[in-house]
């Protein structure tokens, strides 16, 4: 019978034991996990409103280009096509400049001329996106329109000006631009056949100057994926940490067994 019991308190020891040394191994994990989570969905915040103010700073570069060719508006084209071409090559993210009259372009930078009024054909907006225009088919615009009475500007931008701009959030976040119904991102636009995921810590904002939003999150699963990698640098620091516990937990119990003998054997 004496075994038995002695057999019993040895393994609820062991367990004891375990536990214990279980303990700073799971509760670092916990910790490591909470840590993971602030940071992925602190930095999806942040980051939205950082590429907030990068894209502006690049849409202000365009609005600069127009409010300098504003002026020009209703001159004669052979008076304004030379300016215009000179401020193209000043820029390289500039693709075109157009002057309107009415509503309509009468002047272009392009050769041969094109119909530039045609990229805010059905909209009121300021700033859009063109994708796959009739104007630049297979590729996407910034198209910027600043109008003074019944003449304005209206000027095309590569999208590799916002694209560069994405870009230079590198830590696996996905940001994504949208513009009414059309949007572009770091590797894509509109016309790929679906967005890019980004439903982990998602995020949005609004610009107030240009009226975009930004979209901003990791891809599903990206959580889970940090999260195994960080437990395969941190498991063999936690593992020592509760090998050394379960150390020191199992000394206690010896000395206390070996305490609790020699009081028995001075009882006797």
């Amino acid at each position: 019978m004496s075994k038995i019991i002695n057999a019993g308190r040895s393994l609820l020891e062991l367990v004891l034991i375990l536990a214990i040394s279980l303990v700073p191994v799971g509760s670092g994990l916990l910790v490591m996990l909470f840590q993971q989570d602030r940071k992925l969905e602190e930095n999806s915040r942040v980051s939205v409103q950082e590429a907030i103010f990068s894209i502006d700073r690049a849409l202000e570069r365009i609005h600069t280009a127009a409010s300098v060719a504003l002026p020009l508006a209703g001159t004669p084209c052979e008076q304004a096509r030379s300016r215009l071409l000179d401020l193209i090559q000043d820029a390289h993210y500039l693709r075109a400049l157009a002057l309107t009259r009415n509503g309509e372009t009468y002047c272009d930078t392009l050769h041969p001329p094109q119909s530039q009024d045609a990229l805010f054909a059905n909209s009121d907006s300021q700033v859009r996106l063109a994708i796959d225009s009739d104007t630049a088919p297979n590729s996407t615009l910034v198209a910027y329109r600043l109008i003074q009475g019944n003449v304005g500007v209206i000027v095309s931008a590569y999208g590799f000006e916002l694209r560069n701009e994405l870009r230079a959030f590198q830590d696996g976040l996905t940001l994504l631009l949208e513009f009414g119904d059309d949007y572009i991102w770091a590797h894509g636009d509109g016309r790929d056949p679906a967005r890019p995921s980004h439903s982990e810590f998602y995020q949005t904002g609004v610009s107030t100057n240009y009226g975009y939003t930004v979209h901003a999150g990791y891809a599903k699963g990206y959580a889970a994926k940090e999260a195994r990698q960080s437990m395969m640098q941190i498991i063999p620091s936690l593992a020592l940490v509760g090998i050394v516990t379960g150390s020191i937990a199992y000394w206690g119990l010896f000395r206390h067994r070996a305490k609790h003998s020699r009081t028995a054997v001075n009882r006797l």
